[in-house]
């Protein structure tokens, strides 16, 4: 069939679509009241991009984790308090979360160790016990992680595990000699 007489051949005949902006001279500065002025985008306490992805990291960690039989700690309840101890390490250290976050919050928690001092416990339990019906508990197994140790790395919180694990907590279960 032919094409009408009053429809152009060619639509795009003589018309332009795109045509890029003028370029502008000189270098781009902060002028505008929102701009932030840090010399560092990656200031830390920002949540972090991928929780869910941390969530998937955790299931990986299930099978390794070291719960005594007659533990009343639940693997969920023991999951999701450590991932949000590293949520707060990935966005300390401005980045999203990796395994190597999820393995040092189960090690200060002692999860991943079949022998854990007793203080530590003792402490883990009355923590832990409560997450599946307690939103809140979360919070306090967060705030107890000292930011300086959730800096450190992994093989740095392996040895204080092990010799003084009680030093990587903010509380006053810990006294220096």
């Amino acid at each position: 069939m032919a094409q009408p007489p009053f429809v152009p051949q060619n639509p795009r005949v003589g018309r332009k679509f795109y045509e890029s902006p003028e370029r502008t001279r000189g270098a781009w500065k902060l002028t505008r009241p929102g701009d932030s002025h840090s010399s560092s985008p990656t200031s830390g306490n920002f949540q972090g991009p991928d929780q869910g992805y941390a969530l998937l990291l955790a299931e990986r960690f299930r099978s390794r984790l070291q719960l005594p039989e007659d533990s009343p700690l639940s693997p969920d309840a023991v999951l999701k308090g450590c991932v949000k101890v590293a949520l707060k390490r990935a966005s300390l250290l401005g980045r999203a979360p990796v395994a190597s976050d999820i393995e040092m919050a189960l090690l200060i928690w002692g999860f991943l160790d079949a022998e854990v001092p007793k203080e530590l416990s003792e402490l883990r339990r009355e923590l832990f016990i409560d997450l599946d019906h307690n939103k809140y508990g979360v919070l306090d197994i967060v705030e107890l992680c000292s930011q300086a140790a959730l800096a450190k790395p992994v093989h740095e919180i392996r040895q204080l595990v092990k010799s003084d694990p009680l030093s990587l907590f903010e509380t006053d279960l810990h006294k220096p000699a």
